[in-house]
């Protein structure tokens, strides 16, 4: 499919529109890793207790636990996506062989838990517990995992250093919705309206007037990343007594994304 010229944001939105279809079927058939999520992780200890979040910890043997962030919903993320609450309930039911990796890795030795050392699960979170200022509240897919130095060595160290910031789920779309703020589109002026209100970072869907909801998911890997654009998937601490670390969880410290329409880049990238 050649892609046009775009000289306004109307003709770009004509556009989508006439070509959801296949949009859709490309977006689909591709593994999204989704952008990382600035992260805070506890330490579990035996007691089953979690330590403060991104703390340096001392391994008192050769494996131990930690809970992390992989992906959040209600963000829009930089493919302007948003999730939706409710995204991985099928795929968790349906899945058994999801794995925590290495910078989305699926080689043996970029392994980091899988199996019976995995617990993949949701849990509904305020902003606020973890360590951001915006108002109300986000499901974020978890993972409990069990870290071992035998298995992954290098990662066993990062995140028992507490250098381990950033998260990132491996998802193939299920179910996509297409959301245009223009009242010339009925069903995708409706879906803005619906999911619009949803967002937490609006300011980039105002600009571009447009964005997708993703209301399906599976859920392949999540994978421990050196930085990402999505900011809120931590390394979590305890649910309700976390203290957000000042540098690292601070709204106004995150990469400022990019708010202008860039039709060089939407032709170039709408297949993606």
């Amino acid at each position: 499919m050649k892609l046009p010229e775009f000289n306004t944001q109307k003709e770009l939105f004509k556009f989508l529109v006439e070509n959801k279809n296949i949009i859709i079927a490309q977006k689909k058939a591709i593994l999204k890793m989704s952008d990382g999520v600035s992260a805070y992780y506890s330490h579990i200890d035996k007691s089953g207790q979690l330590s403060k979040a991104n703390e340096p910890f001392t391994p008192d043997a050769d494996e131990y636990k930690v809970r992390v962030v992989i992906n959040t919903t209600n963000l829009l993320d930089s493919h302007m996506d948003v999730h939706i609450p409710g995204i991985w309930n099928k795929s968790l039911s349906e899945n058994k062989m999801i794995m925590h990796l290495q910078e989305h890795k699926m080689a043996f030795d970029k392994i980091i838990a899988d199996g019976k050392d995995l617990k993949a699960f949701v849990k509904t979170y305020s902003w606020g517990e973890l360590g951001y200022s915006f108002d109300g509240d986000t499901q974020a897919l978890v993972f409990d995992s069990t870290i071992k130095k035998k298995r992954n060595g290098f990662m066993f160290d990062q995140y028992s250093e507490g250098y381990v910031k950033q998260h990132s789920v491996g998802m193939n779309y299920v179910k996509l919705i297409m959301c245009i703020n223009d009242e010339s589109y009925g069903a995708e002026f409706e879906a803005w309206e619906k999911y619009y209100q949803q967002i937490i970072n609006p300011e980039m869907a105002d600009k571009r007037g447009y964005f997708w909801a993703c209301t399906e998911a599976k859920v392949r890997e999540g994978s421990a990343v050196p930085i990402g654009s999505n900011y809120a998937t931590p390394t979590l601490d305890n649910d309700l007594k976390y203290e957000p670390s000042s540098d690292t969880h601070n709204k106004n410290n995150q990469p400022e994304q990019s708010t202008g329409i860039d039709y060089k880049y939407l032709r170039e990238n709408l297949n993606l």
